[in-house]
């Protein structure tokens, strides 16, 4: 069991991460926000990449600081930037990787091969990485972290750049890998997580806006969703008055989709509700501070600009 208590992460007088209080256990936790949400800075902390200014952190009990290498030898992580050797096959990657770890030469072998025919990649164990695609890489990297059976994986945005169908594929994969241990799946594209994961960690300018199943936080929103079908200057109006919400094309025409407390008449409710929803509704419009049991949501205006601080504070 991990166990966040009131993390805070500054960087002089900006608060990269404001106060958060979690417990995970086994299970996909998706970690959703947008660039500048925190996420990364999160996960570094859990990996202990960069040290905290408040907060305690709790591996079964015990603070992983106090656990050093111990602690370190149950992650595995697969960071948003990572750089790979070229000139190396797949298989002399993973072996790479695994004496890093401290693996025994034999394990690290055996399990090298396991983890790419897990990958779908046994077939290309010996083939260079620079003539892999995207989502190969990012599948030798999954299988990389999985190394020595590492009871936490942690994965930022590992799907980034990919196509849909091997952003599928990877996802299919990281669910199969998620038995029996604990998954931290931070990412800001919604469907990466939305079939996959147990709990969902929504984001946003440092601090946790919701936490729940995804069945939960839609049910939150149920007669909160509405749609208004019309020509696409129609519906490109409501966008440009709402400043959010999307523009979809259906059989029926034009149709703007909204998330909102309250919407004009001429919008109609609608039952299928999404997990992009729940993000549209409280990440995009809303402030709320789930660590300290708020409930009311303060409204923003809906010209409200980036805050460039939080981005460089996030992912600089």
């Amino acid at each position: 069991m991990l166990e966040i208590k009131h993390l805070t992460k500054k960087y002089g007088d900006f608060t990269a991460l404001k106060d958060l209080n979690l417990t995970l256990d086994k299970g996909v936790f998706g970690i959703l926000g947008a660039n500048g949400a925190g996420k990364s800075t999160f996960l570094n902390l859990i990996t202990d990449n960069i040290p905290r200014t408040e907060g305690e952190i709790l591996y079964n009990g015990k603070e992983i600081l106090s656990m050093g290498s111990a602690f370190r030898k149950k992650v595995g992580y697969t960071p948003q930037l990572q750089g790979m050797y070229e000139d190396f096959s797949a298989g002399q990657f993973l072996r790479y990787i695994g004496s890093l770890k401290g693996m025994k030469h034999k394990r690290c072998k055996e399990q090298t091969m396991e983890l790419l025919e897990l990958v779908g990649l046994r077939q290309v164990a010996h083939k260079k990485l620079g003539a892999f695609s995207g989502g190969m890489r990012q599948r030798v990297l999954l299988a990389a972290a999985m190394l020595d059976d590492p009871e936490i994986l942690i994965l930022d945005e590992p799907t980034a750049g990919l196509d849909p169908e091997e952003r599928i594929r990877l996802r299919n994969h990281i669910a199969e890998l998620a038995k029996n241990r604990t998954v931290l799946l931070a990412t800001h594209v919604v469907s990466d997580i939305e079939c996959i994961a147990e709990k969902v960690i929504l984001m946003k300018k440092g601090e946790i806006l919701r936490f729940g199943s995804p069945i939960e936080l839609m049910e939150e929103i149920q007669g909160k969703v509405r749609e208004f079908t019309g020509t696409f200057e129609e519906v490109s109006r409501w966008k440009e008055t709402f400043g959010k919400g999307q523009i979809m094309r259906r059989r029926a025409g034009f149709v703007f989709r909204a998330a909102e407390e309250e919407l004009p008449e001429e919008f109609v409710a609608v039952d299928d509700i999404t997990l992009e929803d729940v993000y549209l509704f409280y990440a995009e419009g809303r402030e709320e501070s789930n660590h300290a049991g708020a409930k009311n949501l303060v409204d923003e205006p809906a010209n409200r600009k980036v805050d460039t601080a939080a981005e460089k504070g996030e992912d600089a």
